[in-house]
């Protein structure tokens, strides 16, 4: 038995390899796709993240199963927190659902893959660069994509805003359009309390080239976090005026709203 082998046998359990191997990648012979994914590191990656999700945020996700089984898919969700925590969270759910798993791609903000070593780390576990090229590339191979559309505007949020949804761009729609890709909206409850904000330091965010600097504990605290999945929302690719668009990207917002409402009023307290 090599290193690699003997390694994976004592940190990855058996039956989250299992689970894991039922999914399909389309990867090369060196082990990775065009865009960096590679089956070992998700198996290492969802070994600690199962230990986050089921033991230290406690998550609870509902409607999982309504995410279609195959073809191209985009989860849309509320950005929460100071870390992409919810994405992983999300992300873990989809792959450990017990019947048609799937691993999905989270688009990632742009700073990202300038911090050392952790570019090349999410890519090993399949995030991408949130570019529209590459999530089209994406929705053509299939893939179910996760989306935040309000990016850092929703992430870098402040504790007195949570849950207040920001502007949600028009991007991700035409994408569904013109690929006939079903929405599967997610309201994310319990991430913008891990690390409440207080305030955002702009002028050092500038300086360091960093979307916002927040004034917060240096701590990530066990909120018990909710996931809720809605049903698939279909849109056809007829041509629309841009006002249209947003019509619809505010139709899929007010199904996260719901959503996220939901998440509040079932909680009985942040932990």
């Amino acid at each position: 038995m090599g290193l690699a082998s003997y390694l994976k046998s004592r940190l990855v359990p058996a039956e989250l390899e299992e689970q894991l191997n039922r999914i399909r990648k389309p990867i090369g012979s060196l082990g990775y796709d065009p865009w960096g994914f590679n089956n070992d590191a998700v198996k290492y990656g969802f070994t600690l993240t199962r230990q986050i999700y089921e033991k230290y945020f406690r998550v609870e996700a509902s409607g999982v199963e309504k995410v279609p089984a195959e073809g191209p898919v985009l989860l849309i969700a509320n950005h929460s927190g100071q870390l992409p925590l919810d994405g992983l969270l999300i992300g873990y759910a989809l792959a450990s659902r017990p019947d048609q798993p799937r691993i999905p791609r989270a688009m990632i903000e742009r700073f990202f893959p300038t911090v050392p070593w952790l570019g090349n780390l999410l890519n090993d576990v399949g995030a991408v660069l949130g570019d529209p090229i590459n999530c089209a590339k994406m929705l053509e191979n299939d893939e179910a994509v996760i989306v935040f559309p309000e990016g850092v505007r929703g992430s870098g949020k402040l504790y007195r805003d949570r849950y207040q949804l920001k502007r949600f761009g028009n991007g991700f729609m035409h994408l569904a359009m013109k690929y006939n890709t079903p929405i599967v909206p997610v309201g994310v409850v319990g991430c913008e309390e891990t690390i409440p904000a207080i305030a955002n330091i702009k002028p050092l965010a500038k300086a360091l080239g960093v979307p916002y600097v927040p004034v917060a504990l240096p701590v990530i605290f066990p909120v018990k976090v909710r996931l809720n999945f809605g049903e698939p929302m279909y849109f056809d690719n007829s041509e629309i005026p841009e006002e249209q668009v947003t019509e619809r990207v505010e139709a899929v917002k007010a199904e996260i709203r719901k959503l996220i409402d939901k998440g509040l009023s079932e909680r009985e307290g942040l932990f």
